[in-house]
């Protein structure tokens, strides 16, 4: 099962031309389960309560709209939070570091356009 970082899953609801050509073909595909994280909810509901301008998704709509396309919700347990602690310090946006500790802990891979990301090895896979 592919899990989807907070970036990918934007682009692609607003801004579909920044998906590279795989990611764009591996989400369009749904040959493997697509999950997005609570995280990522949390993530899109932190940044849109700070009121920026360049940023304004409402996050009740994203959620309904993620789980409309078939997408499949991770919740975040407490061996998500735990393996964070974990993690060597290659990536420093909290967000991110608890999407690849959720994809370590339950085997699944996640999709990002983040190379920095990638250095936390098998279980990312950059598109």
């Amino acid at each position: 099962m592919l899990l989807v970082d907070t970036h990918l899953l934007l682009w692609a609801a607003f801004e579909p031309a920044r998906l590279s050509a795989k990611a764009a073909k591996t989400l369009q595909s749904r040959e493997t389960p697509l999950l997005f994280s609570l995280a990522t909810v949390w993530e899109v509901a932190i940044k849109t309560s700070l009121g920026r301008t360049d940023f304004s998704v409402d996050p009740g709509l994203f959620h309904r709209a993620l789980l409309a396309e078939g997408f499949v919700e991770l919740p975040i347990n407490a061996s998500h939070l735990i393996r964070v602690a974990t993690l060597p310090w290659v990536h420093r946006d909290p967000f991110d570091r608890l999407l690849v500790a959720q994809a370590m802990e339950d085997k699944l891979t996640l999709l990002t356009a983040d190379a920095t990301l990638k250095r936390y090895g098998r279980f990312v896979r950059l598109v």
